[in-house]
């Protein structure tokens, strides 16, 4: 715990190039620090409230 602390930043960035880092507290794995998953490619969607209304309807 103490040398993840000391090296925090060294960690994030290996976590942001993809890999996985386990954190262990007094020798068992306490926390894992794992790449932000990228959200898939979609369609966006206007809040409805901003949605134009056909009259018609």
């Amino acid at each position: 715990m103490h040398e993840a602390k000391a090296q925090f930043s060294r960690l994030v960035d290996a976590a942001a190039n993809g890999e996985e880092i386990v954190i262990a507290k007094a020798g068992k794995p306490a926390a894992r620090l794992v790449p932000r998953l990228k959200k898939k490619a979609g369609f966006r969607r206007s809040p409805p409230s901003r949605l134009p209304v056909d009259p018609s309807i």
